[in-house]
């Protein structure tokens, strides 16, 4: 099989993706395939086999896999949950869109004249399945070695990023959990006070277990003033110091 025999349709030179990717196929007729969207097979008069469905299915698996055991060696320490959670932040449509558009993966697709009219090549959902068409096709042609170095390449730049994100949005969830499976115990959140006008105020509030401080936080509301304090209380507890010892 080569190339050629998939579509007649004519695509940027798939040399230059190759490059933006830090892959060089052996059989370049899978990148080719990883390209094909079901509305360009379709018009085509292809079989479904002959588009990136079965790739993208093949490639959500592997970059579960790799990004899984990536983030368990780059965060020893954390728990499965938070882990799960960072995965999840990580491997979504919009942050494979992300990193797609980064390859300029819609430069290259393969779509239907109607898709491709109706902006398709700047769709999340269609940019996330090529990413995941794309790892598929590296595994297919140098198997889980070339396309777990491939996935990790793209990912780990973000695992800090998306941490910090994740650590910020669900502060008050993970304290909650890490109290909760310490000491069978939750923490409780007081309103030390607030400052400014009604429309402009500044809530300040603490946290606190048993007789214990365990953060503070101040914000324009008090959710986010709650949130701020879980997060530092995280921090400290992650130190040498922790609660109840």
């Amino acid at each position: 099989m080569t190339a050629n025999t998939l579509s007649p349709t004519s695509q940027p030179d798939l040399h230059l993706l190759e490059e933006s990717l830090g892959y060089q196929f052996r059989d370049r007729a899978h990148l080719h395939k990883a390209m094909i969207h079901s509305s360009h097979a379709f018009e085509q008069g292809r079989q479904t086999q002959k588009d990136n469905e079965t790739l993208e299915f093949l490639g959500d698996a592997v970059i579960d896999l790799a990004v899984g055991y990536a983030l368990f060696r780059h965060f020893p320490e954390m728990r499965e949950g938070d882990l799960t959670r960072l995965r999840a932040a990580l491997v979504n449509e919009r942050h494979l869109a992300r990193m797609a558009r980064d390859l300029a993966l819609g430069t290259y697709l393969l779509l239907g004249k109607g898709e491709d009219t109706n902006l398709g090549r700047e769709k999340a959902s269609i940019l996330s399945c090529a990413f995941e068409a794309v790892a598929g096709a590296i595994f297919l042609d140098g198997g889980y070695p070339a396309a777990a170095e491939f996935v990790e390449r793209h990912f780990t730049p973000w695992f800090e990023d998306r941490q910090q994100a994740m650590f910020l949005a669900d502060a008050k969830s993970s304290l909650q959990e890490l109290l909760q499976e310490r000491f069978n115990e939750g923490p409780r959140y007081v309103l030390e006070g607030d400052e400014g006008p009604d429309h402009n105020k500044t809530f300040h509030v603490s946290v606190r277990f048993r007789e214990d401080i365990l953060g503070q936080g101040s914000a324009r509301s008090k959710k986010e003033a709650e949130q701020e304090a879980a997060a530092m209380a995280l921090k400290n507890l992650a130190g040498p110091k922790q609660a109840g010892k």
